[in-house]
């Protein structure tokens, strides 16, 4: 049904209608809308329930589990990219090219990266919920997990994890509910991207760059995350196959946290994987495990620097491995997070920004990829930990 529903929406952009776009247009922005809804209370039950059910000590040891992989698989992919990079060796772009670049002004206002990390330290419990700051009620969701597996065993504590555990419920029900809906969303999905495509977003002038980054994210989605799962002893197809709704979700919102839900329901019910590693552990990872992401800001940032001038030296290739695999994990699993963080790091260091305004007309499928293969390195994450417990 999926499937199928890809197929109509892709006819139905090619058409070319432009009533018929606007509807499109509109249906997907519904989806998207109603998914980012229950992402955040799904992400903040999923860590507090965990915790307040199973104890600290036992999500210390998931946790650790988590981080470790989350930074094998993203030093990984960032790995991959600055391979590629060299092997493939991008030109410079025109000077006119980039001179004439100048949509990038209203995005030159952007957080620099420490405000970035400021921003994740709440100073209202409420703020954080208004503007959907997922790594701010991650803290605070890990605060109150914490505190109530703490609190000594009584009614009051009985009767305040009965009732997240009743919320929690509720809301999976819900997210089945928009599931069950979902290849309408599919096909209006499906039809954005076509009617995008065959408008002319995708342009060939940077073609090297575009190869260099989206053949690293089909190498760590094909080579390197199936090497992590058969080291674990997983098969890489079947996990592949439960959890593609999750991933084709994830190509279309292009945001890892409006596809949490999806992700769970999906990790839980097809892939099988236990209750307490999924809600603990993926929505941990769709906030710190950012692959695509890594290979992104790598590659992207060593692309504007070189038509800047800068030479790319070994030294310089490794010191940006670890300044994009630190700016992913702090990264908001957002559309177009990637773009803005690699943006606010070229103007921190007085790079030619401008460049990043020849790359905007095609990010949109760069974004989809990425996404992609966070959602499905999430995954992998989340089996590889299961299979450990």
């Amino acid at each position: 049904m999926w499937i199928g529903a890809l197929v109509v929406g892709a006819v139905l952009g090619l058409l070319g209608i432009s009533w018929l776009d606007e509807v499109m247009n509109f249906v997907a922005t519904v989806y998207t809308r109603l998914f980012q809804l229950l992402a955040v209370p799904t992400i903040v039950l999923a860590v507090i329930t965990t915790f307040a059910t199973f104890g600290s000590k036992g999500s210390g040891r998931i946790f650790g589990r988590t981080l470790t992989y989350t930074l094998l698989t993203t030093i990984a992919a960032a790995a991959v990219g600055a391979i590629l990079y060299v092997l493939i060796a991008p030109g410079n772009l025109p000077l006119d090219a980039v001179n004439d670049a100048s949509n990038l002004s209203p995005l030159t206002s952007q957080l620099s990266y420490s405000e970035h990390l400021l921003s994740i330290i709440p100073n209202n419990i409420v703020k954080p919920f208004l503007e959907g700051n997922v790594l701010s009620l991650l803290l605070l969701a890990f605060a109150i997990g914490i505190g109530l597996s703490k609190l000594p065993e009584s009614e009051n504590k009985a009767v305040v994890v009965k009732f997240l555990l009743g919320l929690q419920e509720l809301l999976f029900l819900l997210i089945r509910g928009l599931i069950w809906t979902l290849p309408l969303g599919i096909v209006a999905f499906s039809a954005q991207l076509s009617a995008q495509v065959s408008a002319g977003v995708v342009a060939d002038s940077i073609g090297k760059y575009v190869l260099v980054v989206l053949g690293g994210n089909v190498i760590q989605f094909f080579v390197v995350l199936p090497l992590f799962l058969l080291a674990r002893g997983l098969n890489p197809i079947h996990v592949l196959g439960r959890m593609m709704p999750a991933v084709l979700m994830a190509l279309f919102t292009k945001s890892s946290a409006a596809t949490l839900p999806v992700t769970m329901d999906t990790a839980e019910n097809r892939l099988g994987i236990r209750k307490n590693v999924a809600r603990f552990v993926l929505p941990i990872c769709t906030t710190i495990n950012m692959n695509g992401c890594a290979a992104f800001i790598l590659v992207t940032s060593l692309f504007v620097m070189q038509n800047g001038g800068t030479p790319l030296t070994w030294s310089t290739i490794l010191l940006w491995i670890l300044i994009s695999v630190i700016s992913a994990i702090g990264n908001a699993g957002v559309p177009m997070g990637c773009y803005f963080l690699t943006l606010s790091l070229m103007s921190g260091i007085g790079a030619p920004v401008a460049v990043l305004g020849i790359i905007l007309p095609i990010y949109t499928i760069i974004d989809m990829v990425e996404t992609a293969e966070n959602v499905w390195s999430d995954s992998c994450v989340a089996a590889i930990v299961d299979k450990g417990e």
